[in-house]
């Protein structure tokens, strides 16, 4: 039935699904608020020297690790608020939810906010003196100086906000060719020392990486 229905009707996503509603705009517009109050804070904590220090951390390991708490935080509690706001018959909903593709996180950065781009799994670090880009002024440990988007997909990205995504980008695409090429030859090698293995139990020689086996 189901295979029937889709063949009939079909399934596909439109911008409609991905278009904000008016709350989801104003919850947003609290919730950043919020988390700049925040920042800010704690920027001006940093400046004066009164920042609390972590355990085993500078001032300034402390700062960034503040930050980035506050920052995904925001994210998060973006995310949920446009979760709420998604009607049942939502594609990108029904997609995540049954497990065919795409997450909460998916939609919420489709919606809502992309959130925190992190390289390393710190926030974007100075490419230029004292700052990520020529676009800020030097010093800038801000949020949006350092790689936080709060724009979201729907909403489109300035143009620093899109270099910062390319940049978290770009190590998820460098991590994945490089752990394939790393589990591909741990695999083989693996293989060939398993020949010696079953050469030995069986009596048959091999010629795998520990040389002939004797039966």
């Amino acid at each position: 039935m189901s295979a029937r229905t889709l063949g009939d009707a079909g399934f596909s996503i439109g911008i409609e699904d991905v278009t904000p509603a008016p709350l989801l705009q104003l919850k947003k517009r609290a919730i950043m608020d919020e988390g700049a109050a925040r920042c800010q804070q704690l920027l001006a904590l940093y400046n004066q020297g009164k920042l609390e220090l972590m355990p085993g951390c500078t001032l300034e390991q402390s700062l960034e690790s503040s930050l980035t708490g506050v920052l995904n935080g925001l994210r998060e509690s973006a995310g949920s608020a446009c979760m709420q706001t998604l009607v049942p018959t939502n594609s990108p909903l029904i997609m995540s939810q049954c497990g065919s593709k795409g997450s909460p996180i998916n939609i919420a950065q489709m919606v809502a906010c992309v959130g925190q781009q992190s390289v390393g799994g710190k926030r974007c670090f100075d490419g230029f003196k004292s700052r990520t880009l020529p676009h800020f002024p030097r010093g800038d440990k801000s949020s949006y100086a350092k790689g936080f988007v709060e724009a979201s997909f729907f909403d489109g990205l300035a143009p620093s906000e899109f270099f910062f995504h390319t940049m978290a980008g770009r190590e998820g695409l460098v991590d994945t060719a490089v752990k394939t090429a790393e589990t591909g030859y741990m695999s083989r090698r693996l293989m060939k020392a398993l020949e010696d293995l079953y050469g030995r139990k069986w009596g048959v020689a091999g010629t795998g990486a520990l040389g002939p086996a004797r039966g």
